[in-house]
Formats: C-alpha cells, structure tokens, sequence
C-alpha cells in the first residue's frame, strides 16, 4: 500500500472512531445524562491531545458543544467551546474561513449575557491573528458584526464592523440602528462617527462604502451630494480631500465645517488624528507623560504602513477610543 492510500485509511477510521463515540455520547446526551457526557467529552479531549490528535479532538468538542447548545446546556457547551479554541492554540492551526464561521456559530448559540461569551471572543479573536496582539481577524470580526446586529446589539455589532472590511454591511446596520434608536436630527452623525472611526484606522476603502451605502439607503437622507446636513457635506469633501492628500484643503475644510464639528467633541480628536495619518500633521505635544509616550509610539508604529492596509494600522497606538 502507498504512503497517500496508507494516510487515507488512517484517516478513515480516525473517522469512523470519532463517529462511533459521537453516537455514545449524543445517545448519553439524550436519555438528560449531561453531566456524564460532559466529562466523557473532556476525557475524549485530553486522550486525544496527548496523541496529537487535534483534528480528532476539534471536531469532536465542536460537535459536542453543538449539541449541548440544542438542549441548552449553556454551561457544558461553552466549555466544549472552550476546548475548540484550545485545541486551535495548541495546535497552532492556521487561519481558515471555515474554522472562523464555526467560531462565530459558537459565538452566535452562547447566551448573550454569560461572561463565558466575552472570555470565548477575546480570546477567538486574539488566535486569529497569531496572538500577535493585532484587534483580531477582519473576517471573524465581520461575522461577529453581523451575530450582534441580528441580535441587535448594535454598538458592539458597529465595533465588530469597524475591525472588518465590510463598510456596506455596517453602513446597512448603522441605518437600521439609526432608524430604530436615534433622533431624525442626528441621522447624519451615525453615518460620521463611523467615517472618522475607520479614516483612524487608515481604512479609506471601507470609510466610502459605509458613507455612500448609508446615504443611498437611510430614508431620512435626500439624495445628494450635495446634501441637506452641512455634516454630511463635510464628510463627502474629506473623503475627497483625503484621496488629494493636500493639507491646505484639509485644513480649510476643517474651519469651514466648525459649527457642525462641534456637534460631537470627538470629531475634532478624530481629525487630529486623520491629519496625521494622510496629510503629514505632526502629533501635538502633550505635557504629561502619556501624551509624550503617546506621540512617540505613534511615530514609531504609525508610519510606514500604507501597503498594510487596515489591520497594519490597528497596532497603532492612538489615544482615541473606537468604541
């Protein structure tokens, strides 16, 4: 027998083993035995570890933690979850789209309030991207948005959005979270908030889509440009003068749009922070310490970076709060 047929047979009754002790366990699980299908489950897990068995043992606790979840065993099923992301870790499984969809299902079937949840996230999101200390994997991100839009949880479903690459998908969020929670009069600070945020974070791509998909689709907005709300404006001439890259008109700009800008005093922080990352404003100096060490880690991390694109610029060390 070759070596690839010999592989192959392995990995068929490396198969046909797993789904042998899944029907023991989901028949245990059935007849309400939870608690000892639960520990069955962890013992499966360490044997299969300590041979190296780690597809084996993946499969195995995210099937089982799927299971929990339909007979809501919210405790059992969040450690098997657990266990999902240990064996990713250990193993040091690579990336794959597969295995973020699975995650966020995971995510999706916890209770929304448990702090199992939070701890299952972070600690998701910091796997996905090799524990390097980046804000996580922009794909798992957007598959986490889009769980707590459905949810809508719409402020953790926007900072989700923000660390993704998907402007349409939060554009269309932001209109129904604007349309559901806000005031008609501040229709087009959703939609601003959520420029400045991803201008921040060097995502210029995503910061037009999210602009021109919510200003096309919010009801309450008149087709424009131009547009009725001067801060609507504003944006639509920033994005524009983002791509010239010329400060003259930056700063013009800013000036001009003052009393619109004044409407949040987080804008302004914003666009101290964009005239440093497209038009070569240097950081303010700070007298305190934290500002000084502030301004010095931006210029060391906050350079150099264009062809990184988004995630690049999530190492940057900026004050701001994209929260």
């Amino acid at each position: 027998m070759s070596e690839p047929e010999s592989l192959r047979c392995s990995s068929a009754r490396n198969r046909g083993g797993v789904q042998r002790v899944e029907g023991k366990l989901r028949a245990s699980v059935e007849k309400g035995d939870y608690y000892e299908a639960h520990q069955m489950y962890r013992t499966l897990f360490f044997r299969y570890m300590s041979q190296a068995k780690h597809a084996e043992a993946r499969e195995l606790m995210y099937n089982g933690a799927l299971l929990f979840f339909s007979y809501n065993q919210q405790n059992s099923a969040a450690d098997l979850s657990m266990l999902v992301l240990e064996v990713l870790e250990k193993s040091e499984t690579k990336v794959e789209d597969e295995i973020l969809e699975n995650l966020a299902k995971l995510f999706s079937m916890m209770d929304q309030n448990s702090p199992e949840r939070v701890a299952f996230v972070s600690r998701a999101l910091k796997w996905s991207t090799g524990g390097s200390g980046k804000l996580g994997h922009p794909k798992l991100h957007q598959l986490l948005a889009v769980t707590l839009w459905k949810e809508q949880n719409y402020s953790e479903s926007r900072y989700h959005f923000l660390h993704s690459s998907d402007g349409e998908g939060c554009a269309q969020m932001l209109v129904e979270y604007s349309a559901s929670r806000g005031f008609r009069s501040e229709v087009d600070m959703f939609v601003a908030q959520a420029v400045l945020q991803f201008l921040c974070l060097k995502n210029k791509n995503s910061a037009s889509v999210v602009f021109s998909t919510y200003t096309e689709k919010h009801p309450s907005i008149e087709k424009g440009p131009p547009f009725v709300q001067p801060l609507l404006n504003f944006i639509w001439f920033l994005l524009l003068a983002v791509d010239g890259g010329k400060l003259t008109v930056f700063t013009v700009l800013c000036e001009q749009y003052q009393p619109s800008l004044k409407r949040d005093p987080m804008y302004n922080e914003y666009l101290d922070r964009i005239g440093q990352l497209f038009f070569g404003v240097p950081p303010k100096q700070s007298p305190s310490y934290g500002g000084l060490l502030g301004n010095l880690l931006n210029s060391l991390m906050g350079s150099g970076e264009e062809d990184d694109g988004a995630e690049e610029a999530q190492e940057d060390s900026s004050p701001i709060e994209l929260d």
